[in-house]
C-alpha cells in the first residue's frame, strides 16, 4: 500500500484509558499505511493518554489529537472526529479501535475495497468483518462468540440487510457519504452507533461491503463493553426493524 496513491485517508481513534495501547496502535497503523493521518479523540483520560499522544503528534505531523472534556461515549467520539474530518476535506474516513483488537494489517484492504471499486458499484462502507467468509475471532469465550453471532444475525434479520457483522467496529467510510448524513440526529452508543450508521449508508443508497478480518481481544486495559450498550443495541434494533415495517420511512438525510 505503501508504493500506491490513496485518497486522503483520517484514522479516527477514541481514546480513554488507552495509555498501554495507543503507541502500538499509532504505530501500526502508520506503518501499514504511511499516507495515512491518525486523530486520536481522547474523553480525558486520567491515565494520560491525551498527553502521550500530543507528545507524539509534536514530532510527527500525520498525527492529531483532539482533547474532550470527559468520557462522552463512543459514538460522540466518532461523530467529533468525522466532523473534524470533513472540515479538513480527508476522502476517506476510518473507525478504528485503540486497543488493538482490530489488525491494522486488514486497512490496506478495507481501503481498497472503497477507494479502488467500480464507480458504478457506489460502494460507500467497506466493513472488516469477523462473521463473513473468511473472517475468524481469536480466543473468545464461546458464550461471547454466541453472543455476537446471535446480535448480528437478529439485526440482520430485523432490518433486512445483507450484512453480517453489523456491529462491527472496524469500518473505512467515503466522506462524502458521511457529509450527506444528519450528524446532529445520531446519538447511539457503542455496538448500536454501529448499526445506526450502517442503517444510515443503507438508506442513502450506498452500497456496503465486508473484508475479512481476524478479531483478537485487548491484550491490555479494560473492556468498555457493558451490559447495558448490548441492552441498547437490542432495543433500538428491534425499534427500527419494526419501524422499517410497519411504518416505511423515507430516506435518512
Amino acid at each position: 500500500m505503501a508504493d500506491l496513491q490513496i485518497p486522503r485517508t483520517l484514522v479516527i481513534v477514541p481514546t480513554y484509558n488507552e495509555a498501554e495501547n495507543v503507541a502500538d496502535i499509532l504505530d501500526r497503523v502508520l506503518g501499514v499505511v504511511p499516507e495515512a493521518h491518525v486523530l486520536v479523540v481522547d474523553d480525558g483520560s486520567p491515565d494520560g493518554t491525551g498527553d502521550l499522544v500530543a507528545s507524539r503528534a509534536a514530532d510527527d505531523d500525520r498525527v492529531y489529537l483532539l482533547r474532550r472534556s470527559g468520557k462522552l461515549g463512543l459514538g460522540t467520539a466518532y461523530v467529533a472526529g468525522f466532523r473534524w474530518g470533513l472540515e479538513r476535506g480527508y476522502e476517506l474516513l476510518v473507525e478504528m479501535d485503540a486497543d488493538g483488537s482490530h489488525p491494522a494489517d486488514r486497512l490496506p484492504a478495507l481501503i481498497t475495497a472503497v477507494a479502488d471499486a467500480d464507480p458504478a458499484d457506489d460502494v460507500m462502507l467497506a466493513i472488516g468483518s469477523r462473521w463473513t467468509t473468511g473472517g475468524s475471532v481469536v480466543d473468545w469465550p464461546k458464550h461471547r462468540e454466541l453472543l455476537s453471532r446471535g446480535g448480528n444475525a437478529y439485526a440482520r434479520i430485523m432490518l433486512r440487510l445483507d450484512v453480517h457483522d453489523i456491529t462491527a467496529g472496524f469500518r473505512v467510510y467515503r466522506a462524502d457519504v458521511i457529509a450527506r448524513m444528519a450528524l446532529d440526529e445520531i446519538d447511539s452508543k457503542g455496538y448500536c452507533f454501529q448499526v445506526d450508521m450502517t442503517l444510515r449508508v443503507h438508506d442513502l443508497g450506498g452500497a456496503i461491503v465486508e473484508v475479512p478480518i481476524r478479531f483478537r481481544d485487548r491484550v491490555h486495559g479494560v473492556s468498555k463493553m457493558s451490559q447495558a450498550i448490548v441492552v441498547e443495541a437490542m432495543l433500538r434494533t428491534t425499534q427500527w426493524g419494526l419501524q422499517r415495517r410497519f411504518r416505511p420511512r423515507a430516506r435518512r438525510a
